[in-house]
């Protein structure tokens, strides 16, 4: 008898996502993931999963801020083609997402100054919002574009 989880359920997924090739490290063990093109940059987002829940079946706090994490931060991949890391993430929990949802993320940019991205952000359901707050982020190093991703912007640093 195994003690595994099982497989999650089928579901058709929004238009215009792709899933993330994401096949290491956490993203691998919280996906999948999905995104698409926003106006600017990406909107990103996942299904709340049995793995993804905590003792009353609503997506873990942590998990929301993991997932708020990367799809606020990735508007530095959009703009500087750029590994980043994140320096501060404030976040304000105003709703929960429950087993099923469809949980939405993006960002916008409100600084870059001193090499930093300062972005404010909300992670939604549907006309729910789960939370808002705001992230700074560091690019560190240049990589090759992915799709949909600007060229590289001399303005992120190379270490």
């Amino acid at each position: 008898m195994s003690d595994d989880v099982a497989a999650p359920a089928q579901f058709e997924i929004p238009e215009g996502y792709t899933q993330l090739d994401w096949r290491r490290g956490f993203g691998r063990q919280i996906g999948p993931l999905y995104r698409r093109p926003a106006e600017r940059g990406f909107t990103m987002a996942f299904r709340v999963e049995e793995y993804h829940t905590n003792g009353m079946s609503n997506a873990h706090g942590g998990m929301l801020m993991s997932f708020a994490d990367m799809a606020w931060g990735n508007i530095v991949s959009y703009e500087t083609s750029s590994f980043w890391v994140t320096v501060r993430l404030n976040i304000d929990f105003l709703s929960s997402a429950h087993l099923g949802d469809w949980v939405e993320g993006a960002s916008e940019v409100l600084s870059t100054a001193d090499d930093l991205y300062v972005v404010r952000g909300r992670i939604w359901v549907g006309d729910r919002t789960l939370m808002t707050g705001t992230g700074v982020f560091k690019p560190l190093q240049r990589r090759d574009p992915r799709p949909g991703e600007k060229a590289y912007n001399a303005g992120a640093s190379q270490t």
